[in-house]
């Protein structure tokens, strides 16, 4: 199993690409499209798109794979993008933790695609708030998994023009 070109495309236009480091919302050094820098990891100097997608590569390869460890049901290759794009961005512990997983691995197929939509909040000054951008890449997620090629296509599109 490994994430198709609709995959990269989705974590590309949500991640965004950032060359120098960053602190992420959670305060992690980020560069790249989103890639958390681990202690001690040492980067490409000078860091270049083409570093970026390396380990944006690697790193939907390790989603992917901790996706497919977790999942004990037949996916299709878009559930599988969409479900790698969603632990990309929370993680797999989220993953693991998830009333979609045990619903997708109960063989709840459209549950599961529903609990995707579930993932839009996030804590703001201690409370918790829907965040829009974290809205859209869900209903891109649930786009995909769905099979609505127009939807998945214009939410890439309006996050490209952000």
């Amino acid at each position: 199993m490994v994430p198709t070109q609709d995959c990269f495309l989705l974590t590309r236009a949500f991640e965004g690409l950032r060359l120098t480091p960053y602190a992420d919302a959670a305060g992690f050094q980020t560069i790249g499209y989103g890639h958390r820098v681990m202690h001690g990891e040492v980067l490409p100097h000078p860091f270049t798109i083409e570093s970026a997608n390396d380990l944006l590569t690697a790193d939907l390869h390790t989603a992917c794979s901790a996706v497919g460890e977790m999942v004990h049901v037949p996916l299709t290759g878009n559930q599988l993008d969409a479900l790698t794009d969603f632990c990309y961005n929370l993680g797999a512990a989220t993953l693991l933790h998830s009333t979609l997983l045990r619903e997708l691995n109960a063989g709840n197929y459209d549950a599961a695609a529903n609990e995707l939509l579930v993932w839009d909040h996030a804590r703001v000054d201690g409370a918790e708030k829907v965040l829009p951008g974290l809205q859209l890449r869900r209903e891109t997620e649930h786009a995909l998994w769905c099979g609505d090629r127009a939807t998945f296509l214009r939410n890439i599109a309006l996050m490209q023009h952000d």
